[in-house]
């Protein structure tokens, strides 16, 4: 992993020496996001917020590195009936800095299609809950962060439109390719997937 980052870094190093136009700026969204394979999960909504940096080769074609905390995850709702407990609600709330570095073809003037490689890294992770016992809430949050792996690798797919003066606005889609679990987490076998949506700056 360590060895994928650091030649990461060196391509982007040699790409900005090359490079005659590099744009930077801040981008911000929300997240609809869920775990795969679980079938009682329902969607999630989060938010991301970071940096981006386009290296234009050309008018075309260029690679986009990103800096992006991410909150995202998946939300429960079971309907059960245990004497007093009349439902369950939990959130599983994952939080990631990811790092996607994307290719980028513009089609036209301003829309772009991109896609590339994202590596998490994970901050925090915890079950918030909600049951009802009698008519009154009560919470049940748990830290789940030695369940979950720490790092997460996927692919992301999307599309960006910007605007003459400065700003863009850009929806993605992030498939997880490695599982989110460890063995003792009740979803190993689930991977990320997220939904965003959002806008930025570049200048």
């Amino acid at each position: 992993m360590k060895r994928i980052i650091l030649l990461a870094i060196v391509l982007l190093g040699y790409s900005v020496n090359a490079q005659q136009e590099v744009k930077f700026g801040p981008k911000a969204g929300v997240n609809l996001s869920t775990l795969s394979n679980s079938p009682k999960a329902k969607m999630l909504i989060g938010f991301y917020v970071g940096v981006v940096a386009e290296i234009k080769f050309d008018d075309k074609f260029s690679i986009q590195p990103e800096l992006i905390y991410s909150s995202q995850g998946a939300k429960y709702d079971y309907s059960v009936s245990l004497g007093n407990i009349s439902g369950t609600i939990f959130q599983e709330k994952l939080e990631y800095i990811n790092i996607p570095i994307l290719a980028k073809y513009y089609i036209s003037k301003g829309f772009s299609v991109e896609f590339g490689p994202q590596f998490g890294f994970l901050v925090k992770a915890e079950s918030k809950g909600e049951v009802t016992v009698k008519g009154e809430t009560f919470e049940n949050n748990r830290d789940i962060k030695d369940e979950v792996n720490s790092f997460d690798f996927g692919i992301g797919a999307g599309f960006a439109y910007d605007l003459s003066n400065g700003f863009f606005i850009n929806a993605r889609y992030n498939f997880g390719i490695t599982n989110v679990g460890k063995s003792n987490y009740n979803y190993q076998d689930s991977e990320n997937g997220v939904a965003q949506i959002g806008v930025g700056y570049k200048f």
